[in-house]
């Protein structure tokens, strides 16, 4: 399977966990998703009345450069323990 597919594949299924994961484990996949899907950032950092928007933004702002490939495949493996950790 390339890694693609199985990006693909582990972002529907870390979707149906069990239960939900902590703020720190979906900021971590928030940002390895959009860097995948998007690229680098691309917008304005939320100002104080927005604090999700910001760490969102940061999360995102924190993989700036990273290779498309590299995101994948680093957002395959945190899915995989998130998957593990809490199940399906």
């Amino acid at each position: 399977m390339s890694v693609e597919a199985e990006f693909k594949k582990v972002a529907e299924e870390v979707k149906k966990v069990k239960t939900q994961p902590t703020n720190d484990e979906l900021l971590i996949l928030y940002g390895l998703y959009k860097q995948v899907i998007v690229g680098d950032i691309n917008t304005d950092r939320p100002g104080l009345l927005d604090p999700t928007g910001k760490a969102k933004w940061d999360a995102w702002e924190s993989r700036k450069g990273m290779p498309k490939e590299e995101a994948m495949s680093t957002y395959v493996t945190h899915a995989k323990e998130i998957i593990s950790k809490y199940g399906l």
